[in-house]
């Protein structure tokens, strides 16, 4: 009973609070909630779909928010999940695709720190290496996954926990290791998952 009147209260604190921001984000879709704790900046270029779910302690963040005014910076489409801790961080267009889920402290930036300065503190240096992010439709991220510049996760895919993707992944695979390597493939023939023989090494 106690259990359920947390879960109750927990639920009701997540609606005023989502309430509480709506206006300031781009779009809000029916039935989206974010759980606070919440960190963020540039809610006005954010987009989020209908029933999205932000889970607490996360960092949704925007470097520059001259999508305002245009195309949204950070897009988060229908029924995703978004795990505890887990931060996105855009500065040209980072997009997730519907019921996708990420675990906890998963790590999406479509940026890189500058550091080519050795005179200059890495703090002060900025950003660089910019390219947009796009997860598809459908897949999983396990927890601690990093997602690195340029990338584009296909659909129904699985990455493995702590996992590092800083190259594309094709759609219905599974990828796992730093960095993420396909492991398996969905064979659209035969109905089913397949490893993937790795690639030989050339001499």
């Amino acid at each position: 009973m106690i259990e359920k009147m947390l879960h109750l209260g927990s639920r009701i604190k997540a609606r005023a609070f989502t309430l509480l921001l709506s206006s300031q984000f781009k779009k809000i879709g029916v039935g989206s909630r974010i759980v606070p704790p919440f960190r963020f900046r540039g809610l006005g270029a954010i987009s989020l779909g209908d029933n999205v779910i932000i889970h607490r302690d996360c960092w949704i963040h925007v470097v520059a928010e001259n999508g305002a005014a245009g195309a949204p910076l950070i897009i988060i489409k229908d029924d995703a999940s978004i795990g505890m801790g887990a931060t996105v961080s855009a500065a040209r267009q980072v997009v997730i695709g519907e019921h996708v889920l990420l675990a906890r402290n998963v790590y999406i930036s479509d940026h890189s720190h500058a550091f080519d300065d050795v005179n200059t503190p890495i703090v002060r240096q900025g950003i660089n290496g910019i390219a947009p992010v796009a997860i598809g439709r459908h897949t999983w991220l396990g927890q601690n996954v990093v997602v690195l510049p340029g990338v584009t996760i296909g659909e129904h895919c699985v990455i493995g926990a702590n996992s590092v993707v800083k190259s594309s992944i094709p759609d219905f695979s599974v990828a796992v290791g730093a960095p993420a390597r396909v492991v398996k493939r969905y064979n659209q023939e035969t109905r089913a998952w397949e490893k993937v023989k790795p690639a030989l090494s050339k001499a």
